[in-house]
């Protein structure tokens, strides 16, 4: 029985189209709302809780990746990824209607459980229509889509709010989340894929003990050390609930009939170590990342218009090695692709590293071009390796735990290089405060050593410092040299967990994608055998 026989009854054509949409607009609204952002906290005037509208998406929509991706393994793709869409279009066009700040996050959280369903499922579903062999070419498409829309997406942001209004960031995905739901509805009608199971047993014990777990640690890790101190009760009641109800639901896991995270699949190494690989990239790559343009506006002095669009040649690397690594994957094995991938991605760390007050700007654009390429590598790789490696009744489990460890270590990432920015910055302040040999100087900079939250703004506008232009060109100085040799820190810690990466990807087998005519072959030769079934 051929690839195209298996899958008689669903049309591939609108599937793809449908998920294509869906996907890129899913992905859009977790960049187009940062371009607004100014605009809506002028407009609702909720300065104070404005982190809320990113990180409310954020929580929902990794909370809801390792539900949904058992769900649809028990009751089918089509009837989650619909729900999930309604989900997302209602909270589309809530945000859009908000009045207070405070309803745009509760909004957005709805938003982000919509958004957490789509994502995991249009891989899934691709693992589900497609033989292996397909799966490596589009799955880089599926992984250049996303790198699309990190570069378009703050562009579509300033274009609506500049024309029209922040609303229409959110009520443009209304018709096209629709238009994708209609696609999917049709072209998977007569889906039938995952296990064949008279009576569904879900894991309600195995829901209401992760979901609390994983709400309190997302909370702790995004605002540990900002909104509360780490060593505070806030902390330390968050962390601890966090522990144990991740406890509960490890011992629950191994009793469940029908569990949320299977931990045997652990036992696999492929799941084992890309799940590995996934959680170390999003750990050195997210935390990393988000100071480049910080760097590329307080340090080199480019524009603010300008450091926006700073991720921009990383990205298109990014788009360009996610299509070209599906090609390499046809020919050779997973752990080639993945830790050649590594390799240059360590390579671009490393010489981020080197960045400094005299760097040019062509120069960290070709450094983040090297960067992206190595990423590019391995991200849609991770994918196509887990699904290449289980039957497509476990693929909605084990391609939602790959999404998921991404998500989570691109959370812990960003927690823990922020906190490794700010302990660089005090002790480099105070490093440069007491090495200056003028009085007034070294004044300004013991000063400023205790506010680090507020040396950016210096970087961006000297001029609040108020001082003669002997001293601020000084200080200013000072601080552009400890704020580099920071960054220069935070990309050296983050090198330590790629560097871990590689190790990683050596040990994830020996395992290659079988090409089509390889199946067939093996098919042909088991129908020969007199215990083969159909």
């Amino acid at each position: 029985m051929n690839v195209s026989e298996q899958q008689t009854g669903i049309n591939r054509r609108l599937v793809l189209t449908g998920l294509i949409i869906g996907m890129f607009f899913s992905a859009l609204e977790q960049t187009v709302v940062g371009t607004a952002m100014p605009t809506i906290i002028a407009e609702l005037n909720g300065f104070s809780i404005f982190a809320w509208v990113t990180t409310a998406y954020l929580i929902t929509s990794t909370v809801v990746t390792p539900i949904v991706g058992k769900l649809s393994d028990l009751y089918g793709r089509r009837l989650l990824y619909l729900i999930g869409v309604i989900i997302f279009i209602i909270g589309s066009g809530l945000c859009a209607t908000a009045a207070t700040m405070e309803q745009l996050v509760f909004y957005r959280g709805l938003q982000g459980i919509g958004g957490g369903m789509i994502m995991p499922l249009s891989q899934t579903i691709i693992g589900d229509i497609f033989s292996a062999e397909q799966r490596a070419k589009w799955q880089g498409v599926f992984g250049a889509l996303f790198g699309l829309s990190s570069v378009i997406g703050p562009f579509i942001g300033g274009v609506i709010v500049d024309s029209i209004s922040w609303h229409w960031i959110f009520l443009i995905n209304v018709p096209f989340g629709f238009l994708s739901a209609i696609l999917l509805y049709i072209g998977l009608k007569n889906e039938n894929l995952g296990r064949k199971i008279e009576k569904v047993s879900i894991d309600y014990l195995g829901i209401i003990t992760l979901v609390p777990g994983l709400v309190m640690l997302l909370l702790v890790l995004n605002f540990g050390g900002d909104k509360f101190a780490w060593t505070s009760g806030t902390s330390i009641l968050l962390f601890g609930g966090a522990l144990l109800f991740l406890v509960v639901f490890g011992l629950v896991e191994k009793k469940a009939k029908e569990p949320i995270l299977d931990l045997s699949l652990f036992k696999n190494r492929v799941f084992a170590t890309t799940n590995a690989l996934g959680f170390l990239l999003g750990l050195g790559m997210f935390g990393a990342i988000m100071f480049v343009p910080m760097f590329m506006q307080g340090i080199l002095g480019v524009t603010p218009t300008q450091a926006g669009s700073t991720m921009t040649p990383m990205m298109i690397a990014l788009i360009v090695a996610s299509i070209i690594g599906g090609r390499l994957l046809l020919r050779l094995k997973f752990r080639t692709v993945l830790t050649t991938g590594m390799l240059i991605t360590v390579l671009g760390f490393l010489l981020m590293s080197t960045m400094g007050p005299e760097s040019k700007e062509f120069t960290a654009y070709l450094y983040m071009v090297v960067m992206g390429f190595g990423m590019g590598l391995v991200m849609p790789t991770l994918m196509i390796a887990i699904q290449n490696e289980f039957p497509k009744s476990r693929l909605g489990a084990v391609t939602s735990a790959s999404t998921f460890f991404r998500s989570i270590g691109g959370t812990i990432g960003i927690t823990v290089l922020n906190a490794v920015m700010n302990q660089s910055l005090q002790g480099n302040m105070k490093d440069v405060a007491s090495s200056e040999s003028n009085p007034a100087v070294a004044q300004v900079l013991k000063a400023l050593s205790d506010k680090t939250d507020s040396l950016f703004g210096v970087l961006v506008t000297p001029d609040v410092l108020q001082l003669p232009q002997e001293i601020g060109k000084a200080v200013i100085s000072a601080v552009e040299m400890a704020w580099s040799d920071a960054f220069t820190t935070v990309f050296l810690t983050g090198l330590i967990f790629i560097s871990v990466g590689v190790f990683v990807a050596l040990s994830v087998g020996s395992g290659k994608i079988k090409r089509d005519h390889e199946i067939e072959n093996e098919q042909k030769e088991a129908s020969m055998d007199p215990a083969y079934t159909e």
